[in-house]
């Protein structure tokens, strides 16, 4: 398998040269192969969430690389890494963040729309992708008459809708209840396997991280 990710010694401090500096990443390498789901675990304040931007393309590193389908991402302008992030990576986050005045496949279409898809083909692949979730029947309502569960599918969608070779997730479940939760995690690993992207998922939830290939520990700033 080819890597969809690459981070090679990836280092990021803020208020540098100061004396209230803080080291959050201390040269952190990880590979994530096309296909693979990757648990990222780690207690707060260890460095997840700037290296999940970091990986996303949002930040840029004070020190390493970043590779992504082969392709060197430091020397990008911020247009080219603004495309390159609008093409290859999906987000997904703890709130779903929908825009509330449109509808459940409005949602996934608009993406799609901003990269350059027809809108008969945005909204067949939005169609597709629902139904694959689940919530097929509900594409026509908007977020407010959604449950948790359905919401957070819906934003699945939205991230996949542009064919990323790489999902980043934050606590995708971490607003639902145990029993959603599952649900929804089981309708993401489905959607991620039936795609063959490559996945990094942030999760405090050791169970759901057992069900994925493996499991990284971020702690400190450093993969344990």
């Amino acid at each position: 398998m080819s890597e969809a990710l690459v981070l090679d010694g990836v280092t990021k401090g803020y208020n540098r040269g100061k004396p209230s500096q803080v080291e959050v990443l201390r040269g952190v390498s990880l590979s994530i192969a096309k296909g693979e789901v990757v648990a990222l675990v780690a207690p707060s304040g260890a460095g997840k969430s700037t290296l999940l931007h970091i990986a996303g393309l949002l930040d840029t590193p004070d020190a390493g690389r970043v590779v992504m389908g082969g392709r060197e991402m430091g020397g990008l302008s911020d247009r080219m890494r603004t495309e390159a992030r609008r093409r290859d990576v999906g987000f997904i986050y703890q709130f779903h963040h929908l825009l509330p005045e449109f509808t459940a496949l409005e949602n996934i279409v608009i993406p799609q729309l901003a990269n350059g898809v027809a809108k008969r083909e945005a909204g067949a692949k939005a169609r597709d992708l629902l139904d694959l979730v689940g919530v097929g029947t509900r594409a026509s309502h908007r977020p407010a008459a959604l449950s948790g569960g359905e919401q957070q599918r819906v934003a699945f969608c939205r991230a996949l809708a542009n064919g990323p070779g790489l999902l980043l997730a934050d606590e995708p479940t971490g607003n639902l209840d145990p029993g959603t939760s599952d649900q929804v995690f089981g309708a993401l690993m489905d959607l991620v396997r039936s795609t063959g992207m490559a996945a990094l998922i942030a999760t405090h939830n050791l169970d759901l991280a057992a069900r994925m290939d493996r499991t990284l520990r971020l702690d400190q700033g450093q993969l344990a």
